[in-house]
């Protein structure tokens, strides 16, 4: 097994791969190329796995493939994603954690994350007691939460998340200072979009959207040689110095080992990295201020 750099998420003592496995299979694949995307995602060194129930059938792939190898990985899973008025009760999420641990062939997930819940909604279903008990059943052990402004600095008050799933690249950097304060306060840092999709044509980032900003800043001049587009996104994600693990999906286990490669290579050098940041603010691409 590769020896994959990590780090400890927050203040829950998990010791993760900087790289982890976002696994949205929203491509249509064959069982064999589904077990061998899974198996390799683990032969990588990779520990970390987030899914959904919302994701199309990941968490039964998850469920039929690897978890011969649970001891191997944290898990982590998600309720309320699918859009419903009930979303949020205690029954709800109940039911959605109850499915996901059938689904998964586990007694438990080390990680659930409600998927953007609006705060005047979590208060209303009291959302928060129903996670708690979820612990206490010893059927979650951390409760973490998929959030973004502007419910992020509530749920940052509130003090009973140990994990934040938060969306940062060099082409998405609202968050980039909230990602600081959050983890200041012990929070674990999981960034979903950190390769901002991958870039158009090779993953599913869209030229007309954040990557026309990569070519306005000229991103490509501070790439290395044969270094992609990717590779270099991901590697700024990783200089943030409280990004504790990148979640990157993919279905081609070429496009894995690329992201391994970048992961070990290491995050993107200081001046690099600021270099970046001041380009992306001279074509409007900047953090938001924290409160």
């Amino acid at each position: 097994m590769i020896s994959l750099p990590t780090t400890v998420l927050g203040r829950t003592g998990l010791k993760v791969t900087r790289l982890g496995y976002g696994a949205a299979h929203r491509k249509p694949m064959e069982d064999p190329q589904r077990e061998r995307i899974l198996n390799t995602v683990l032969d990588a060194g990779i520990n970390y796995i987030d899914t959904a129930g919302c994701y199309g059938n990941s968490e039964e792939l998850i469920g039929r493939y690897v978890s011969n190898r649970r001891s191997e990985f944290y898990l982590a899973t998600k309720c309320g994603c699918t859009v419903s008025d009930d979303r949020w009760t205690k029954k709800r999420v109940f039911d959605d954690l109850h499915r996901s641990l059938k689904r998964l062939k586990s007694d438990y997930v080390d990680v659930m994350q409600p998927h953007n819940p609006p705060v005047g909604e979590a208060i209303r279903e009291e959302l928060v007691d129903a996670l708690v008990e979820m612990r206490d059943q010893g059927k979650i052990h951390w409760i973490g939460i998929s959030t973004t402004l502007p419910d992020l600095p509530t749920y940052l008050e509130w003090g009973v998340f140990d994990v934040f799933q938060i969306p940062y690249s060099a082409l998405e950097r609202d968050h980039e200072g909230w990602i600081t304060k959050a983890a200041n306060a012990g929070i674990g840092i999981v960034i979903r979009g950190g390769v901002a999709l991958g870039e158009p044509g090779v993953g599913k980032g869209e030229t007309t959207s954040h990557w026309e900003k990569y070519d306005e800043a000229r991103l490509d001049d501070l790439r290395d040689e044969g270094e992609s587009r990717t590779s270099l996104i991901l590697r700024y994600t990783l200089a943030h110095p409280h990004s504790d693990t990148n979640i990157v999906g993919t279905t081609n286990p070429d496009h894995l080992w690329e992201n391994v490669a970048a992961i070990q290579r290491g995050p993107m050098p200081p001046d690099v990295y600021a270099e970046v940041q001041r380009r992306m603010t001279e074509v409007g691409v900047s953090p938001v201020d924290v409160a």
